[in-house]
């Protein structure tokens, strides 16, 4: 990323879509599809560290995949997720990334949780790449909580945008830059509405098991060369890749 360097996103956020109609094409069950998707994650979780992204927020079980598929697909997933999580910790050890969890992990089967939790306390103080594992997640079941503890907050700021922030499932992270979706799918489905508000979005046909290290870095070559306006008229971008806007323009 020597050219455009500076614009490097911050924080990369994908929806990662195609898993089922992949394994369909290859007259495969659908649990194949989950399985060569997650291979994929490690392509490109490795990828991301290697870049020297800040935050990778990876959309991979949406309440209404928990709610609409059938158990036998949603217990086979979260067996994929707990066998992922105990094969990556030692290279997550060793390429200093930290692990958070997004969503109503809290409704997650106990096996996910313990998982989870042993993962994301022995890589807490990991300086490197953060990712952020959306599970069990609805942006708008997130902004109702986040309305839900704000108002049960004795003294919190009920007014503005900053005061609802503070009680989003992640405050501490920066806004996606960049929102990708893989599968020719051109919809948010519920993934960050709050956050990505500003992010820059990136469409491609490839379903996901066939997204690679090089499609992720076509992809944040593709950020670095738009100009960022914020809602302004000229786009002010630094050296940490965030924009700030001068004017004020549609």
């Amino acid at each position: 990323m020597k050219n455009g360097e500076g614009r490097m996103p911050r924080h990369v956020a994908i929806i990662m879509d195609g898993n089922g109609r992949w394994a369909h094409a290859r007259r495969l069950p659908r649990i194949a599809g989950h399985r060569a998707g997650v291979m994929a994650v490690r392509e490109v979780v490795r990828a991301a560290a290697k870049m020297g992204l800040k935050v990778l927020t990876l959309y991979a079980f949406s309440v209404d995949n928990n709610l609409r598929r059938p158990r036998r697909e949603v217990t086979a997933l979260m067996g994929l997720l707990v066998r992922y999580l105990r094969l990556e910790l030692p290279e997550m050890r060793a390429r200093r990334i930290r692990l958070r969890a997004i969503g109503r992990t809290g409704e997650l089967p106990a096996h996910v949780r313990r998982a989870l939790a042993q993962v994301t306390r022995e890589t807490a103080r990991n300086d490197g790449l953060t990712l952020v594992l959306a599970l069990n997640y609805s942006s708008r079941q997130e902004i109702m909580d986040a309305a839900c503890r704000m108002a049960r907050s004795p003294g919190a700021a009920r007014t503005g945008r900053d005061g609802l922030r503070r009680f989003l499932y992640a405050p501490d992270l920066p806004d996606p830059d960049f929102v990708i979706r893989t599968s020719g799918e051109m919809r948010l489905s519920d993934f960050l509405l709050w956050q990505a508000a500003y992010a820059e979005l990136w469409f491609t046909p490839k379903l996901w098991p066939d997204f690679s290290k090089t499609d992720l870095a076509r992809a944040v070559r593709a950020f670095a060369s738009r100009e960022r306006r914020f809602g302004g008229v000229t786009a002010v971008i630094g050296a940490s890749g965030a924009a700030g806007a001068a004017g004020a323009g549609a």
